[in-house]
């Protein structure tokens, strides 16, 4: 695996607008060596101003939208009415204002209980995957970084989800003091995938940063 490249901005704006300018690259370049491209999206509160931003000119007239297929890191098992769906947060955010096809959008069913929401998600990614792909290898992955260390929904300490070998599992995991249901991708998935970018603000993650970049190797933490 390579090894990252850390980029620092002085706000959120100048995060955003880098970070459009790179998708846009990205996208580009997926869709001229293979005629899609495959993006996972994240939830939680750092990733939406990004996705307003890329609903607007000149993001939402220069993305080929139909070529681009929407999927997601993880998924509270909630309705998507409900104000954590992480599918409802970027449809309201980016999906519902930009042209992109309803069957390019394969999002957890997260109304659902957590296992069957994680095997019908399964059967999407197997779907959507190449001939050679047992699931699809993402041109584009956003994640964030909890102040605890978790990323997606693979929380620290947390059991993988299981069976290991699948695309996306069950999660239940106690985090910020509650249960928390979820179906995420698992490593596997990520650490395919052709790029990863972790949209990290606020001073409280400043430490989960830190030891995630120059710690000591622990996969399970």
């Amino acid at each position: 695996m390579p090894e990252p490249t850390v980029r620092v901005f002085a706000d959120s704006s100048s995060l955003n607008r880098a970070v459009a300018e790179q998708f846009v690259r990205t996208v580009s370049q997926a869709i001229s060596a293979r005629g899609r491209c495959t993006v996972a999206l994240a939830g939680g509160g750092t990733p939406q101003a990004l996705y307003e931003l890329l609903a607007q000119p000149p993001y939402r007239e220069i993305l080929p939208w139909a070529q681009m297929h929407f999927f997601w890191g993880d998924e509270r098992c909630v309705p998507p009415e409900h104000p954590e769906s992480n599918y409802g947060q970027a449809r309201r955010a980016l999906l519902d204002r930009v042209p992109a096809p309803t069957e390019n959008i394969r999002r957890v069913h997260g109304e659902w209980e957590p296992v069957a929401a994680a095997e019908d998600y399964t059967r999407q990614l197997r779907e959507s995957a190449a001939l050679s792909e047992l699931w699809p290898r993402f041109d584009w992955v956003f994640l964030g970084l909890g102040a605890d260390g978790h990323t997606a929904s693979l929380f620290p300490g947390s059991p993988l989800p299981t069976p290991l070998d699948a695309p996306a599992g069950a999660v239940t995991a106690d985090y910020q003091g509650r249960p928390a249901q979820r179906v995420t991708l698992t490593p596997q998935v990520f650490n395919a995938a052709r790029t990863v970018v972790f949209l990290v603000t606020g001073h409280n993650k400043a430490d989960a940063v830190a030891a995630t970049l120059t710690g000591q190797r622990d996969p399970r933490r």
